[in-house]
């Protein structure tokens, strides 16, 4: 017999398992269908194992700089156990997988381990929306839902013409998993995941070059951002190539690791490392989901959607998360999650503009932004006035030990409104949230100035930046 349900959901990562929930709690029986394990790409390839990475990393780093603190550490007491690295991160994951399991079990959300295929009108519906899922144990089901919810995910792109082994030449999913730490790295592509695996390693000793075809390191955030960024990497030895592309015919392994021709503004040059990280961009995982068979339309290997409803050509088929293209972020997913599941019960729910989903970097120092940068705020029209304000004049920042970077604003020097944050440094990622909820709350800066902040804490610089605009910073 097939399963009848309210809403049927391919897909359990963010995206997937947060509107599972959010429908469970509005009344409705709910089916996840999921290939893998719950949690999807952020959690078991993504966004948690890299972030362990990133945080062995820093402690590694911050240990290194200990006599800068007035400690004194004997020499060569710290090394780095790459077992027990990958281990930890292990461990965070599984623990992370367990607590979703357990929270599925709470609002009694179904979850069916195999591949999903949306089927067309047939003896089971109507109108097209029936999903054949072909089980982990070789059998076969059929969900019939009144909605469904594509929530599948992406996955790292690939450059054609390279011998991928997942050792020598790997994606990010792949590196996850080394089981040891490289001596050295050609990464290539300079956006996030590049500029993150670059100070991740680069913090380890690993010896890094960072290959990138804009002329700057993330190209798509503030001018400002992308150098403070650059000039951190290289401060810690990492080469950047920028305005460069890989002749994936120049690229061949060897025994002792990876050889590449790269091209740098006409010239190429010859480099070698232990292994390679392509890092350049992620695709929709669309294929082999039975689209053909519905109105549902893709384009450039993304779903077509609705941007306020996030509805597909088929009404009662919705589509969120990485798989539609846009932002590409766990908690973008899961915004559009709660965007779909309002719709689809009756409510009339609000979109965030993708600009206005916080962006984070878990380099070090950590970038985040939220709104406009600078360039943009004026190619869209907007008479601009910014202000930025470097962290070390922050007692909190001096004292932490960690006072490179700025906080930078971006406002409308006609009406006064808020049209950016950007910020480098430490916990930057986390200073960002309050920058989220101005925008939210159509807050101006002088009201962000006139809130009290905490002294000495590194919130402070936004409180600072904000009075900067218009002269009025107390230690700028």
């Amino acid at each position: 017999m097939p399963i009848e349900v309210d809403v049927a959901i391919v897909g359990g990562g963010p995206g997937g398992y947060t509107a599972a929930v959010k429908a469970a709690q509005a009344g409705r029986s709910v089916v996840i269908i999921e290939r893998d394990k719950l949690g999807g790409t952020c959690l078991h390839r993504g966004c948690i194992p890299s972030k362990s990475l990133l945080r062995s990393a820093e402690v590694y780093a911050t240990i290194g700089e200990a006599a800068s603190y007035g400690l004194t550490l004997p020499e060569g007491s710290v090394n780095v156990d790459w077992k027990a690295v990958i281990n930890r991160k292990n461990n965070i994951v599984e623990q992370l997988h367990k607590g979703l399991q357990a929270l599925m079990k709470q609002h009694r959300i179904e979850v069916i381990k195999g591949s999903g295929r949306i089927i067309g009108p047939s003896i089971f519906s109507p109108r097209s929306g029936a999903i054949a899922v072909e089980l982990a144990d070789g059998q076969s089901e059929t969900v019939v839902p009144k909605n469904v919810i594509i929530a599948t995910g992406s996955r790292p792109r690939r450059l054609e013409g390279l011998s991928y082994d997942g050792e020598r030449i790997a994606t990010s999913d792949e590196a996850l998993d080394w089981s040891s730490r490289p001596s050295s790295i050609l990464i290539i592509g300079g956006g996030v995941i590049g500029v993150e695996w670059a100070s991740m390693l680069s913090d380890f000793g690993t010896k890094v070059t960072l290959i990138e075809t804009a002329d700057r390191v993330l190209p798509t955030e503030d001018k400002d951002v992308s150098s403070e960024i650059a000039k951190a990497l290289k401060k810690r030895g990492v080469i950047i190539h920028t305005g460069a592309s890989l002749r994936a015919e120049g690229c061949r392994l060897t025994d002792t690791g990876v050889q590449a021709e790269v091209t740098v503004k006409g010239e190429v040059l010859a480099l070698t490392a232990e292994r390679m990280l392509v890092s350049i961009g992620r695709q929709g995982n669309t294929e082999n989901l039975g689209l053909e068979n519905t109105d549902v339309k893709t384009d450039k290997g993304f779903v077509k959607i609705n941007p306020n409803t996030l509805q597909t050509g088929e009404s009662h088929i919705y589509a969120i998360g990485d798989c539609i293209g846009g932002i590409q972020l766990a908690h973008a997913a899961m915004h559009e999650a709660n965007v779909a599941v309002e719709h689809l019960t009756g409510h009339k729910p609000s979109r965030y503009a993708d600009r206005d989903i916080p962006r984070c970097i878990y380099s070090r120092p950590e970038a985040a932004s939220v709104g406009w940068t600078e360039a943009d705020a004026k190619a869209q029209g907007h008479s601009v006035k910014t202000a930025k304000l470097p962290l070390r004049i922050l007692g909190k920042a001096l004292v932490y030990g960690e006072s490179d970077g700025f906080a930078k604003v971006v406002a409308d020097s006609v009406t006064g409104d808020l049209l950016g944050v950007h910020l480098v440094g430490a916990h930057a990622t986390e200073l960002i949230a309050e920058a989220a909820l101005a925008k939210l709350l159509d807050a101006v800066p002088w009201e962000i100035g006139r809130t009290i902040h905490p002294h000495p804490t590194l919130s402070e610089a936004m409180q600072e930046v904000m009075l900067a605009l218009d002269g009025g910073a107390s230690h700028g």
